[in-house]
């Protein structure tokens, strides 16, 4: 399943089907037989799933590969050991759907008196066939690791009003806690509402919502409109080229990866060692990124200059992990993002054009500011929703803006590569969209800027931020809108209103 607004490529590997292929060799995931044995005198038994591709992460993916699962399986089972008197877990794991059903087809008859699933990747589809059993089931995030998947398919589930499922996301054990409490108290049929009662009780009440002035100038809709038309999202998702669909208004065109490549492979030495010099010393810490990988980096920088350049264009977005891993390109374009957006220009992950569009809107209405491309993550006990990604600007206020501190180091989840941590500035309003154009709507939220996370698991940028609004209502469009969100610095809610209207598109307020 896929859900973060990527262009599939039929002649590369994406990151869905190289993590498909790894699940294959996954080792080690043990199934618990279920006891058929009454539980002790009291107890509430409880079966724990950790939804994964394998103890020991086998590939690119978050939290990264090569990542242990195994001590934090154990620390949360000895948590809830410890702190949930009168209860006994079982634990097991599942990759997918097909151990998900052995489990439980393992425990029908027994004293199983509710599930606790713990999302760890992000895409194994493990809680909709628990779900199906009608007993009560706790669904956590173990966030940095299956945030993703949680997000959309618990959406799913309050889509549908599924009264057995209740949730938590939170990085504080106790709230963990207090949900796992309602297994004793609420019934399937109320087990929703007894987990949101207990989450809404353990929820981080709202901050100071004072933020620093910020000088924001818009055009207007009519000029933003006459901008979009002028504009041009080159698409590289294949080795297919040739014009596409228009987005939003906005002309496309697809490019082949070998065009891309050999734009890479002619770029000028001499240039992109002078541009991986004023990287190297820009950045506050270069960690784990060969100089000669900087160099590549800014090779493959100059070579998308030259690709819009050629197509006369303003915004590329290139199916990035897909080209790499299918040797169809041969230097990660992160840097070079992170390059053109600094410049007023798009650079943009994962062939996302509805992410790229937005962008292109976001930069246009407000003279040249950056959008920033996000994989979120939601966090009750810090009343947070975190912007995460391996590609971020530095100049969030635009070309002619206050430039952030920021560190080179390897894509996150494959540890390959040159990427960017942007410490981006705090305490400012920021606006977050994405589009649908065949819906014509338009998703929005707002929030505080707080906190950069330096957490090493999953993207390399993390901008947290506290959502203006109801918490509890940024948990319900991700099965419809995916995991991408785009996020502007300013208070971008009038202007876009107005855009919308002009363009008579619908505005959808997620918090």
């Amino acid at each position: 399943m896929e859900n973060r607004q990527t262009s599939r490529c039929s002649c590369c590997v994406t990151r869905r089907r190289f993590l498909a292929n790894c699940t294959t060799c996954a080792v080690g995931l043990t199934l618990a037989a279920a006891p058929r044995a009454r539980a002790a005198e009291g107890k509430t038994r409880i079966r724990v799933i950790y939804a994964l591709h394998a103890e020991k992460q086998p590939g690119p993916d978050w939290p990264n590969v090569g990542f242990d699962f195994g001590p934090h399986m154990k620390r949360i089972n000895a948590e809830l050991a410890k702190r949930c008197s009168g209860f006994e877990f079982i634990s097991s794991t599942a990759t997918g759907p097909e151990q998900a059903k052995a489990i439980v087809e393992a425990d029908a008859g027994t004293t199983i008196d509710g599930y606790i699933v713990y999302q760890m990747n992000c895409w194994n589809q493990v809680v909709q066939t628990v779900a199906q059993t009608g007993r009560p089931v706790l669904y956590a995030d173990f966030q940095y690791g299956g945030s993703g998947g949680f997000l959309v398919y618990n959406a799913a589930f309050l889509r549908t009003a599924a009264p057995n499922v209740g949730f938590v996301a939170s990085s504080r054990m106790s709230d963990l806690v207090a949900a796992v409490k309602c297994f004793q108290t609420a019934k399937a049929a109320d087990f929703a509402a007894a987990t949101k009662a207990a989450r809404m009780k353990t929820t981080r009440k709202p901050g100071d919502p004072t933020c620093t002035a910020d000088n924001l100038k818009t055009i207007s809709p009519e000029e933003c409109v006459k901008k979009l038309a002028a504009s041009k999202i080159l698409a590289v998702h294949s080795q297919d080229a040739g014009p596409a669909a228009p987005i939003m208004g906005i002309p496309m065109e697809n490019v082949a990866f070998a065009e891309v490549n050999a734009a890479w492979e002619s770029a000028d030495k001499d240039q992109s060692r002078a541009i991986a010099d004023r990287w190297q010393k820009g950045a506050a810490e270069v960690l784990d990124v060969s100089r000669e990988t900087l160099e590549t980096s800014a090779a493959m920088y100059l070579g998308m200059k030259k690709v819009l350049k050629d197509h006369n264009a303003n915004a590329i977005t290139i199916n990035c992990l897909g080209g790499f891993y299918g040797g169809h390109i041969h230097a990660y374009p992160c840097l070079g993002f992170h390059e053109l957006c600094n410049e007023g220009l798009v650079g943009a992950c994962e062939c996302d054009v509805r992410s790229t569009a937005t962008m292109l809107m976001m930069n246009h209405l407000t003279g040249g500011r950056p959008g920033f491309i996000s994989d979120p993550v939601i966090d009750t006990a810090k009343r947070q929703i975190i912007y995460a990604h391996c590609v971020a600007p530095n100049k969030m206020f635009g070309p002619a803006g206050a430039t952030n501190p920021f560190k080179i180091m390897t894509h996150s989840e494959d540890r390959q590569g040159a990427s960017v941590r942007s410490i981006l500035p705090l305490d400012y309003m920021t606006t977050t969209m994405d589009i649908r154009p065949d819906q014509k709507e338009i998703i929005f939220h707002m929030g505080k800027a707080v906190e950069n996370d330096p957490d090493d698991r999953a993207c390399r940028t993390k901008l947290a931020a506290e959502p203006v609004g109801d918490i509890e209502k940024l948990f319900t469009e991700w099965d419809h809108w995916g995991w991408h969100r785009v996020t502007c610095y300013g208070d971008l809610k009038e202007p876009v209103q107005a855009l919308a209207e002009k363009m008579n598109w619908k505005i959808i307020e997620e918090a």
